[in-house]
């Protein structure tokens, strides 16, 4: 999208958008309950229900197209009712958008931004109750599943003191209780450049502690780069890089992956095999191991890698317990 495209696009835009705008003013996503006209309640999505069932003698507007906003349908619904509330989660972007087109309408205050809304919050909203609220009961914390082979990889590196930059996936749960084996978190790919950097600006005591955490699935989408980049400006104390190859991708619903060996409706498809990568980038220190099988031999493999100043990449393979029942 060049400057001389991106002018006449813009206009072109415009025109869509404009368009749309249109089409949401009769579009029957939006739906209209009659109701009491002394309250009338504009809401969209989850919170039409919660609205119903806190207030079921209201007139309610239910918006199915946020975006652009039928103006016209709403200035409408709101001349018609004595007081017109706004329900939404999170921040007041249909009550910002509506006042601004110059239409009377009341919002939430500003406790009820946070959090979910249910139909107790928005009964407090629509009465101005804004006393404090029950605390909710406490949730089970989230953990990586009991025969999770993440588990030892984890308690090596807790019990090793390393300083680990991790990566988006279940795994991530290594963060938390019992392991706290887990210092960055930034987005899909980021745990080997960030560890890298590290590696690079740390005093030489703290360096050699660094080690990269990336699963399978997410070194195959974002990680590869990282990869590149750790053979081509490699750090002075070297780099411990660790893939945790569960065979699927296990946070978002046990997909496959290029890595895997199957497509996505599980035909045979080409495999991407980690470390035959590693090696044509020039990799020489390459370990395949199963860290549950043998704890300690993996910690002193852990150990040995972080001291030897080169660079290694550690594939930590076990299927995912979740995985290996369900293809089973």
């Amino acid at each position: 999208m060049i400057p001389a495209y991106a002018r006449p696009a813009h206009k072109r835009l415009r025109e869509k958008l404009a368009g749309i705008a249109e089409w949401a003013e009769t579009t029957d996503l939006n739906r209209c309950v009659a109701g009491d006209k002394a309250l009338g309640i504009i809401t969209s999505g989850i919170c039409f229900v919660h609205a119903r069932e806190a207030a079921p003698q209201a007139a309610i507007l239910k918006i199915g197209v946020t975006y652009p906003l039928p103006m016209g349908l709403i200035r409408r619904f709101a001349e018609s009712v004595e007081r017109c509330v706004v329900i939404e989660e999170g921040d007041p972007y249909l009550v910002t958008a509506v006042r601004a087109a110059g239409i009377a309408a009341e919002g939430k205050v500003e406790m009820y931004r946070f959090g979910e809304l249910n139909v107790e919050r928005v009964r407090r909203i629509l009465a101005g109750d804004t006393s404090p609220e029950a605390v909710p009961p406490r949730g089970k914390a989230p953990e990586l599943c009991k025969g999770c082979p993440h588990r030892a990889v984890f308690e090596t590196l807790r019990d090793l003191d390393c300083i680990v930059t991790g990566d988006i996936g279940c795994y991530t749960l290594g963060v938390l209780p019992p392991f706290e084996a887990m210092d960055t978190c930034v987005c899909m790919g980021a745990s080997i450049g960030v560890g890298l950097g590290l590696r690079h600006v740390l005093p030489a005591e703290q360096a050699r502690r660094v080690v990269s955490v990336i699963g399978d699935s997410t070194f195959v989408h974002s990680g590869i780069t990282g990869l590149v980049e750790m053979v081509y400006n490699p750090p002075s104390s070297g780099h411990v890089l660790l893939i945790l190859d569960n065979g699927t991708t296990a946070m978002t619903g046990l997909q496959e992956h290029p890595g895997t060996g199957r497509s996505l409706d599980r035909r045979p498809a080409k495999q991407l095999v980690y470390e035959k990568l590693a090696g044509a980038m020039g990799i020489e220190d390459v370990h395949v191991v199963d860290p549950s099988r043998d704890r300690e031999g993996f910690q002193t493999l852990v150990r040995e890698c972080l001291a030897n100043g080169r660079l290694n990449l550690i594939i930590a393979r076990r299927p995912c317990i979740l995985a290996a029942a369900k293809k089973g």
